[in-house]
């Protein structure tokens, strides 16, 4: 039985409001929010700027948890070019953030997590923050949707990443085994 207790870090990406979510999965595989909050930046402010305070906080936020894993929304549809491109040269500082600490980061499509907490990727925002409340077992819903969406990123990597680990680990012993055969016949 596994006695470690697994932190992550979940990230809900955006210039405007970064959602971060900070949830543990312990030995009896029991989750528990630890922290959460939103990343806020003013429309008005240079785009450098914004970026800056969004990679300064989110190295503040890894060195505060030291978060073993960091799971983060991946993009999908976007409407607007320019919200985008806002969006990618956001998660490129977190990106960049999460290399500088350590930290390799497992990427989610919306409908996957959606699927995981509510059990229907169209789940709507209310939705997906009461099923993180009933998860999580918490008196409130997370508020704003940006950090409820963070949390529910992390709670979908803490459920989905021991059997992704144990898959890939499988993969991986199956070509090394394919290899070796290949060598026998070659012999």
């Amino acid at each position: 039985m596994n006695t470690k207790t697994t932190t992550v870090l979940g990230i809900d990406p955006g210039l405007d409001r970064t959602g971060w979510a900070i949830l543990t999965k312990d030995a009896r595989s029991v989750l528990s929010l630890v922290a959460c909050g939103l990343l806020h930046t003013e429309a008005g402010q240079e785009l450098p700027v914004r970026l800056e305070y969004i990679y300064t906080e989110l190295q503040k936020i890894l060195q505060t948890y030291q978060p073993d894993e960091v799971a983060m929304e991946q993009n999908y549809f976007l409407k607007r070019a320019q919200t985008m491109a806002n969006t990618v040269m956001t998660r490129g500082v977190i990106i960049l953030a999460c290399q500088q600490a350590g930290k390799q980061i497992t990427f989610y499509p919306p409908r996957r997590v959606k699927m995981m907490i509510c059990g229907t990727g169209t789940a709507d925002k209310k939705q997906v923050q009461r099923m993180v409340q009933l998860t999580l077992h918490l008196d409130k819903i997370i508020n704003p949707d940006d950090t409820a969406d963070a949390a529910a990123i992390g709670i979908c990597h803490l459920k989905t990443a021991p059997l992704n680990n144990m898959m890939n680990v499988k993969a991986a012993f199956l070509e090394k085994l394919k290899a070796a055969q290949a060598q026998i016949k070659k012999k």
